[in-house]
């Protein structure tokens, strides 16, 4: 019986041993392997971001996860029992945390890993390894004593810096806790500046490496480097402008855009208040973003200037036809009028613009079709080939399209108040481009905000060329640059204050009626001011805008018109532009309804 006894216990462990050895060594070899070797991601360096001149405005620097071992922490490891309560009291005030959730994550059961921070910097993380090997030696002297902090670690890592703190956080956007572009170049480019992660595989015991083993590692490849088309000092001065004015005005927000006329290429964007990408917990969520590119606006008399190319470029009128202005206008089912009371206005097609009627362009408009319908589709084609209603080409996270309906779709009142800019909708970049364009002789040319990328290697990619389209001729683009010299240079203009000593100035002011975005309904005004310089050489366009101005003037020409001169002329002063020529006889504002007429229809029929 003892030997049957024993014969059949023998028999069980060769069957176990044939199961383990033999049925399932796979597995049990794989399972080996996996408690044997760790496997640990190798972070990639994100690349810097940078102007045009090389200056970093993102970049990258050392940091450290700090992480723990729970198993560490617990009775039968350190001898007591309030080890991660201990722990906790020394690393909050390190680590600027809670003591509570600290002793909370190290008393986290089953688990070999917790972590306590991200992305600290590298004196964080010597604080913390000098304090525990403080603790390692006064455990090795009193055998009483308890190293505490035996168990915390760190994991090499990085984090964002925005050296230059709040500027051109708009168009920098910031990078989010699981180190990914949270908002703009970060989130558009976040594949090209992320680069790929990195893996090493070590044998280790008990959670540490065994150095003699070997490992074997696939390095991370870094990301590459951004370079943007802004200027990092014209930027600050459009973010300085518009900061203060916003201040003053105590307005709802504003923004500053600068474009090189001939290359479409931004050389600033700026919006007020901002944000500082550093410390994202201070910032107000009304204020991320990008204003400038994700507000929807009804622009005003800034968007007559395509009124007045598209009347021109039909031969409907030229500068000087006549258009008699009264103080009313009935047109659809509105009584229309100006922003001010004014008897009949004698005015030239040039003295519409610069007068800003919007009686006057509602006339002018009127000449473009035989009909209301064939007028409104005429006007539709051309708000369309100068980018409205459709993406500036930026590619920008929440850019709008702002809202451009289909003529048939126009209501009886959008008919009159497109031409001088209600009833129409856009963003900040779309209204420069249209000032780039008059500038650049009719020639449309896509924004652009990135000039290229630098891989690993050094070897630097530029962007695609941006897209070129004729809107109008040379000819209409001059006669309107003309035009909206007279918007500054003339007394009787609306663009007075942007005038710049030495430089011909083209411009024109804005005062719209805004729609509160909580509500949906009217209420302030959208006040700004457009335009380029050297008006006979165009090199620099500047578009300034004040959402909802509560105090002082609302005037776009008052409080918009000195912040496009301050900006301008930082440029202009920036990009070496020299000062122009001698300016051209002006062109006339009004006419005498008593003098000889001149010949052609007024536009107006009368």
């Amino acid at each position: 019986m003892v030997s049957l006894g024993l014969t059949l216990v023998m028999l069980a462990f060769v069957v176990r041993l044939f199961q383990v050895q033999a049925v399932d060594a796979d597995t049990y070899a794989a399972k080996a392997e996996k408690n044997r070797y760790s496997t640990h991601k190798l972070a990639a360096e994100r690349g810097a971001i940078t102007d045009r001149g090389g200056v970093e405005l993102a970049t990258s620097v050392d940091a450290y996860d700090i992480t723990a071992d729970p198993t560490l922490f617990t009775p039968k490891e350190t001898k007591t029992g309030d080890a991660p309560e201990q722990a906790a009291g020394l690393l909050a005030p390190i680590l600027d945390a809670d003591a509570g959730e600290l002793a909370k994550k190290l008393r986290t059961p089953k688990t070999r890993f917790t972590l306590l921070a991200r992305r600290e910097s590298p004196q964080v993380w010597k604080q913390i390894k000098d304090l525990r090997s403080a603790l390692a030696d006064k455990a090795s002297a009193d055998p009483k004593a308890v190293n505490v902090l035996a168990g915390v670690f760190a994991v090499p890592t990085s984090k964002r810096v925005y050296p230059n703190d709040g500027l051109a956080a708009g168009i920098l956007g910031w990078v989010n806790a699981d180190g990914k572009g949270g908002g703009g170049v970060e989130q558009q480019l976040d594949k090209k500046l992320a680069g790929k992660q990195g893996e090493i595989r070590y044998a280790q015991s008990g959670g540490r490496q065994v150095p003699t083993a070997g490992s074997t590692e696939k390095p991370a490849v870094p990301g590459s480097d951004v370079e943007l088309t802004i200027d990092r000092d014209i930027q600050w001065a459009a973010q300085d402008a518009i900061t203060e004015q916003v201040r003053k005005s105590k307005a709802d927000r504003g923004y500053v855009l600068v474009q090189d006329t001939r290359t479409g290429e931004v050389l600033a964007m700026a919006n007020a208040p901002g944000f500082d990408p550093n410390n994202l917990a201070q910032a107000r969520g009304a204020s991320l973003g990008n204003a400038a590119l994700q507000d929807a606006y009804e622009p005003g008399s800034t968007a007559k200037v395509m009124s007045m190319a598209a009347v021109l470029e039909e031969n409907a009128a030229t500068p000087g036809t006549r258009v008699t202005v009264p103080n009313r206008l009935h047109r659809g089912d509105r009584l229309f009028q100006d922003d001010i009371d004014h008897p009949t206005w004698y005015l030239t097609l040039n003295g519409v613009l610069a007068k800003s009627s919007n009686i006057g362009t509602i006339l002018a408009t009127g000449e473009l079709g035989k009909t209301q319908r064939e007028v409104n589709r005429t006007l539709y084609s051309y708000l369309r080939k100068f980018g409205i209603g459709k993406e500036t080409g930026l590619g920008f996270p929440g850019e709008t399209s702002g809202i451009l309906a289909p003529p048939d779709k126009w209501s009886t009142s959008q008919q009159f108040t497109i031409p001088f800019g209600q009833g129409v909708s856009i963003n900040a970049m779309q209204a420069a481009s249209v000032y780039s364009t008059i500038a650049n002789g009719g020639v449309r040319v896509e924004p652009t905000l990135v000039r290229g990328t630098k891989g690993p290697d050094g070897r630097f990619t530029p962007a695609p060329a941006p897209k070129k389209t004729r809107v109008v001729s040379e000819k209409t683009a001059r006669t309107v640059a003309r035009m909206l010299e007279s918007v500054v240079d003339d007394e009787e203009g609306t663009g007075t204050k942007a005038r710049i000593p030495g430089y011909r100035v083209a411009g024109k002011t804005g005062t719209a009626n805004r729609v509160d975005p909580q509500t949906g309904r009217y209420r302030g005004y959208t006040s700004s001011f457009a335009g380029f310089a050297p008006a006979d050489k165009p090199r620099v366009t500047v578009y300034c805008v004040i959402q909802n101005a509560t105090k002082g003037s609302y005037f776009g020409g008052q409080i918009c018109g000195p912040i496009y001169k301050k900006v301008m002329q930082f440029a202009l002063k920036t990009l070496q532009a020299p000062p122009t020529g001698k300016a051209p006889a002006p062109l006339p504002v009004t006419y005498d309804p008593g003098g000889p007429k001149p010949p052609g229809r007024p536009a107006n029929g009368g």
